[in-house]
């Protein structure tokens, strides 16, 4: 019998890579596997078992392609009939969503252990006494050497608030600068959509489902060993429990039959709010709060509000259009819809503890005072509940406040809805809570009265905490819209008024800024009454105009940050400075705004003209007022404040400028070491031109979930972001694809959330000076530039690189599938790379294996560099990996993707859809591409002096060989599902078509082998 046909052993077993310390998580992973091959028996028979048997077989346990012969792998994978092949493909993607349940399970598991275990030691610390040290001025960079790089910090305890506050007490960090940085502590973390996270509530409860029984699952286990017993009812229950669940799981659809809308992707994003992160943010601060106290009793804590949510879905129109006005609208009726329905759920709790007698217990008079006022407002409750709780006070009260809240939520239902929403404004509605303070005013009354009468109650602390933290609006909406759709709505206004002596656009930039100057002193209107103009320039002022009304409804918070991506000069932030002005969101007489203007610098061009352009920015009067607050907010010499000022509510923090910084199109443009330096050098120099004008930062890091976007673990990418660019401050996107590895589950949520606001802590305080060391910085130059030129040599100037782009990988198909409510392009018309969107671009190279963007380059240029003093640089280099936190983190996400590349799979892409007369060229490029990747890997090794990648890293190795394995046979499916589509296209467009399947089908069917992939890289754009 051919060995392709035998039986393989258990991948669990297959692959050695598990440490006695893991024997809980390949225990569990070996159970759900089993169970996952019976349920696979039972539903589909033996026959499909064997095929994903004879699959296995293709790789090695270590995921590496065997020596099994081209022809008879495609014999087996071509020989699928597309039932088969789907049925597959559903299988192993099963697999792969099962086992990334089962290691966030066991990470939280880990992490709770952890936690108590650091909680445990900093105790015991705490009650010992610490030899005092002196330390004169900044904290010295050896000192820090020895806490923080060498030491006996560790990955698992490092990066928890029981380890950061006495590790500041040891280190002697002045009391007086915690303080300070804790009263300005400012995290934001912005959620945006992704195409391979609209993943089906019915999915999600079913993972869910399973977390809860594997959790059930470990107490028996360990209930019937403590007894030293083998087994109990209830472990056994529990796993028939499970064993259902996976069936009823292969028997559910896991694709949605239609096109998701923004609606869609609302929905899905805000379901980590309904289902984690409610309850996880109130317990964040309490952490924090604990924390502080054992270390630094005398501190105060900051307010709970300084880790903050925010959302793209349905403010983010860049290259959107199905992003309108009222689709931010409607977004943010479902946003507040969702949080008043959980402060209604915890209404019924309230009611159920709050029962306290006026026959045992008193209350003040305030109390009395607004349950009288209630009663005259709300006859209506009083008669139904009066003499149920004539003698609990607390609990009337609390209905007053439940009817509130349901008029409240009435209310917004109605504004969804177009036909009603103008009769709510013209009339002012009784008994409703305008905003989330009025409501939280409420419910301090009834903490004060419990307060002054010796009682607490967790449940309405908790509540208070929720209120403050998601008010009314749940998380803020950010606005996104290309610098270029501002430019085309200004020209044709300046061209229907004719007032420019050229069109807009052929302004020279010094022409652009005086007339938009010009414009932005004066009241008069620019925009005339009535509608018009048509189309994008519509559209771009009705956004402006729907901001103001949101404001208007749902108060400032619902949305102050309006981001304009592709910002290359002064007149892409006054464009829409003038549209706010327009829309009533911009004072020309007192300067003040109710918005922040952030401009998004991308492409390697743009971040290093970044500067620049921000201190011409800075530099004019107006704009500087402006972030001041308002003309009134300067200094006498730079008052100029016209009459007839209108009411604008000025934002707070004043004096503070948002920046994103782009790693997408910086990475696309320029390849991932180019792109992280220019970053890096361009967050201190924006540092440097902010601090002379008083201006304060918050820089706004646009990462993805991939390393080839900016992705990777937070903790250490905001330790190595420049010394004095975050104080205290800093805002992040968390894209969808990596939503549910973080905050699907309770522990792993706070445990991500501790850990990013511990790094904030931990660079603020204890920056080091090694980004300023000056011939550092000269080598990182030049490495950089080696960099950006192997890259930009292979994907701009290499002649058949963009047709291998565009065969061998399935960026055709993802263009296709309808995943995503946003188009894979910029715009239309344009087939080459610039107006390619970066998530398909990563998308692309991750799903055939070859996770170019996130290495290619690095290789030949370290390799260059080495070249020139091969001992002396290369241990230069280590030196710099030991202790330069921003090249520790370059080299880290390196050697990260690299052990997630296989080019043995990458070359099957290349051979079976290369068409035959293009083949041999693009061998030429696949070449290049091999060339650079054993020359990166080599490299890498040699300066981490790693035997293996990811040898640091264990988790992450073994999570990764877990994988690679059983993703093969899944890039042969789609490589032989990619292949038929395309044969299917080609014959359609002929006009004959003879095929046994539809179009749909095979989509379907490559949808699956992506969702798979995408399960099994677990972060892929």
């Amino acid at each position: 019998m051919s060995p392709l046909l035998e039986s393989s052993q258990s991948i669990v077993e297959d692959v050695n890579i598990f440490s006695t310390s893991d024997l809980f998580l390949r225990h569990c992973l070996k159970l759900v596997e089993d169970l996952w091959e019976a349920v696979l028996q039972v539903e589909c028979g033996p026959e499909l078992v064997n095929l994903l048997k004879r699959l296995r077989k293709i790789c090695s346990p270590e995921g590496q392609v065997t020596d099994i012969t081209e022809t008879s792998i495609n014999e087996l994978i071509e020989g699928l009939e597309l039932n088969e092949a789907i049925r597959a493909a559903r299988a192993f993607a099963l697999y792969f969503q099962l086992i990334n349940i089962v290691e966030q399970h066991y990470e939280q598991r880990d992490q709770q252990l952890t936690r108590r275990a650091t909680y445990q030691d900093s105790e015991i610390e705490n009650t010992q006494e610490t030899p005092e040290t002196t330390i004169n001025g900044s904290i010295g960079v050896n000192l820090l050497e020895k806490s923080f790089v060498g030491g006996d910090t560790t990955q698992e305890t490092a990066g928890t608030f029981h380890w950061l506050f006495p590790q500041l007490k040891q280190l002697n960090v002045p009391p007086q600068q915690i303080q300070r940085l804790l009263d300005q502590l400012d995290i934001r973390l912005v959620f945006t959509a992704h195409p391979t996270e609209i993943v089906r509530h019915t999915i999600r409860r079913k993972q869910r489902r399973i977390v809860n029984i594997l959790r059930r699952l470990d107490r028996a286990e360990e209930a019937f060993r403590g007894m030293g017993l083998t087994s109990s009812w209830e472990a056994q229950s529990a796993k028939e429990q499970l064993t259902e669940e996976i069936r009823l799981w292969w028997r559910t659809d896991e694709l949605h039959q239609f096109k998701p809308s923004v609606l869609d992707e609302v929905d899905y994003t805000l379901h980590y709010f309904n289902e984690v992160l409610c309850e996880a943010l109130p317990e964040l601060s309490k952490r924090l709060q604990q924390a502080l106290k054992a270390s630094f009793p005398w501190l105060r804590s900051p307010t709970s509000t300084f880790c903050r949510f925010g959302s793209w879905v349905g403010g983010d129109r860049d290259g959107n259009p199905f992003v309108t006005p009222e689709v931010s609208w409607q977004t943010a009726c479902y946003q507040r819809n969702m949080i008043l329905k959980k402060y209604l759920d915890r209404m019924f709790e309230l009611s159920e503890v709050l029962s306290p007698s006026l026959h045992w217990s008193n209350v003040s008079q305030d109390l009395l005072d607004s349950l009288e006022r209630d009663r005259v407002k709300m006859p209506d409750i009083y008669d139904e509940l009066a003499i149920r709780y004539r003698q609990e006070p607390y609990r009337l009260k609390l209905a007053y406040i439940q009817k509130r809240l349901e008029n409240t939520r009435d209310r917004n239902n109605r504004l969804a809805n177009p036909e009603q929403r103008q009769l709510l404004f013209e009339k002012t509605e009784q008994n409703i809570y305008r905003s989330g303070a009025e409501f939280w005013e409420e419910l301090q009354l009834i903490k004060r009265n419990l307060e002054e009468t010796g009682l607490n109650c967790q449940e309405l602390d908790h509540l208070i905490f929720q209120v403050e933290i998601f008010g009314f609006n749940l998380t803020q909406l950010d606005f996104r819209q290309e610098s270029s759709t501002h430019a085309e709505a200004i020209e044709e206004i300046a061209k229907y008024l004719n007032i420019l002596p050229k069109p807009y656009r052929q302004l020279s930039e010094a022409e652009k800024i005086n007339w938009l100057v010009q414009e932005l002193q004066t009241r008069r209107p620019l925009i005339p009454m009535g509608k018009p103009f048509e189309g994008k320039t519509d559209e771009t002022i009705e956004t402006l105009r729907m901001l103001r009304y949101l404001q208007e409804e749902f108060g400032l918070e619902i949305c102050q940050t309006y981001i304009i991506s592709m910002t290359n000069d002064v007149s892409d932030v006054l464009e829409v400075l003038l549209l706010a002005k327009e829309a009533g969101l911009y004072d020309p007489a007192t300067s003040s705004i109710s918005i922040r203007i952030v401009p998004l610098f991308e492409t390697v061009d743009d971040l290093r003209r970044a500067p620049e352009i921000m201190e011409a920015l800075f530099a004019l009067p107006l704009y500087r007022a402006a972030l001041a607050g308002g003309y009134d907010k300067l200094s006498e010499s730079q008052k100029n404040i016209p009459s007839h000022p209108m009411t604008i509510v000025t934002l707070h923090p004043t004096d503070l400028q948002e920046i994103m910084v782009g790693y997408s199109d910086s990475n696309k443009d320029s390849g991932f070491l180019s792109s992280n330096w220019e970053i890096h050098k361009a967050q201190k120099a924006l540092q440097s031109v902010a601090q002379p004008y008083g201006v304060d930062l918050r820089l706004f890091h646009g990462r993805g979930g991939s390393v080839g976007r900016g992705g990777g673990p937070a903790y250490a990418a905001i330790l190595a972001q420049p010394a004095g660019t975050i104080n205290g401050r800093i805002k992040i996107t968390e894209q969808g694809e990596v939503l549910a590895s973080k905050y699907s589950l309770p522990e792993l949520a706070l445990y991500n959330l501790e850990t990013a606001t511990t790094a904030v802590i931990q660079a603020s305080l204890l920056g080091s000076g090694f980004d300023d060391i000056d011939p550092w910085n000269e080598i990182m130059e030049e490495l950089a530039s080696l960099a950006r030129q192997a890259y930009r040599g292979l994907i701009y100037e290499q002649p058949d690189f963009l047709d291998f782009f565009l065969s061998v990988t399935p960026i055709p198909e993802i263009s296709q599938l309808q995943i995503s409510s946003r188009p894979a392009r910029r715009k239309s018309g344009k087939g080459d790379l610039s107006t390619l969107r970066a998530i398909p671009w990563v998308f692309s190279w991750t799903q055939s294996r070859f996770l170019l963007p996130a290495w290619y380059g690095v290789g030949t240029a370290l390799e260059k560099f080495l070249e020139q003093e091969p001992e002396e640089n290369l241990t230069l280099l280590r030196y710099f990996y030991l202790k330069w936190p921003f090249f520790k983190m370059v080299i880290s996400k390196v050697e990260m993707t690299l052990s997630k590349v296989d080019l043995e799979i990458a070359h099957h892409y290349v051979r079976e859809l290369s068409k035959p007369e293009d083949l041999e060229r693009f061998e030429v490029v696949f070449a290049q591409i091999s060339e650079e990747y054993y020359r990166t890997r080599d490299i890498i090794l040699n300066i981490t002096t790693h035997q293996r990648l990811l040898d640091s890293d264990p988790s992450l190795q073994r999570s990764v060989q877990l994988r690679n394995g059983t993703i093969v046979p899944l890039g042969f499916l789609q490589v032989s599902l990619l292949k038929r589509l395309r044969q299917y296209t080609q014959q359609a467009e002929s006009g004959v078509v003879h095929f046994r399947y539809s179009k749909e089908e095979l989509l379907r069917g490559a949808l699956l082998t992506i969702n798979g992939i995408a399960a099994g890289m677990r972060n892929t754009g």
